[in-house]
C-alpha cells in the first residue's frame, strides 16, 4: 500500500473505505503504540490502544476532519492508554470505590485559592490552543510530539523527516515564543 497523505487517509475514511485503516495503522500505528507504550509500559495494553484508536478514528470521521491526523491519532492514543491506566489503578483500589467516595467530598475538600488556580490551568489552556493554532503547521507538530506525545529529539527528526538540530532549534523557537505570548496574555 503506497504511503497515503494525511487527507487522503481522511477522504477514505469518509468514504467508509476500510483501506483507510490498514494506510493510517501502517503511517501512524507505530506513533500510537510507542505514545500508548510510555504511559502503560506494556506492548499488550499498548497494541490494545492502537487498535482502539484505529476504531475511534473510523467512529468519529466524519464529521471530524483533522488537519494532522497524526496529532489527532496521538491525542485519542493518548487518552486511551490513560483511561486504560487509571482504570487499572482503580480497580486496585477497590474496583472504583476510591474515587466515588472522593467524587462524594470533593465539594468539601475544594478550598477558594484552589478554584483561582483551576481557573488559571483552564485559562492558559485556552491561551495554548490558541498560541498553537497560530503556529506553523511543522513546529506545532513537533511541539505536539515532544510535549504531548512525550518523543525523542530523534523520533520527532524521523517522523518529521528533518535533522535533529532543526528539532531542537524549532522547539528552542516556539517555547521562547509561546514564554512570550503567555507574558503579553497576562499568564505568566
Amino acid at each position: 500500500m503506497p504511503n497515503l497523505t494525511d487527507a487522503e487517509l481522511v477522504g477514505l475514511f469518509s468514504r467508509r473505505d476500510q483501506t483507510a485503516l490498514a494506510g493510517t495503522q501502517q503511517k501512524y500505528g507505530r506513533l500510537a503504540r510507542r505514545i500508548a507504550l510510555n504511559i502503560l509500559g506494556s506492548r499488550e495494553d499498548a497494541e490494545e490502544c492502537m487498535n482502539d484508536a484505529l476504531l475511534t478514528l473510523w467512529d468519529t470521521i466524519p464529521p471530524e476532519k483533522p488537519r494532522s491526523l497524526a496529532a489527532y491519532i496521538s491525542v485519542i492514543a493518548r487518552n486511551l492508554a490513560i483511561n486504560r491506566r487509571l482504570a487499572a489503578h482503580r480497580q486496585k483500589r477497590g474496583g472504583g470505590e476510591f474515587s466515588v467516595a472522593l467524587s462524594e467530598i470533593e465539594n468539601t475538600l475544594a478550598a477558594p485559592d484552589q478554584l483561582e488556580s483551576v481557573l488559571d490551568t483552564i485559562a492558559i489552556g485556552d491561551a495554548i490552543d490558541r498560541f498553537l493554532d497560530d503556529l506553523p503547521a511543522e513546529a506545532r507538530v513537533m511541539f505536539v510530539l515532544r510535549y504531548w506525545s512525550d518523543l525523542s529529539i530523534k523520533e520527532i527528526a524521523d517522523r518529521c523527516d528533518v535533522g535533529q538540530s532543526k528539532v531542537k532549534m524549532t522547539l528552542l523557537r516556539t517555547r521562547n515564543a509561546l514564554k512570550a505570548y503567555l507574558e503579553k496574555e497576562g499568564l505568566r
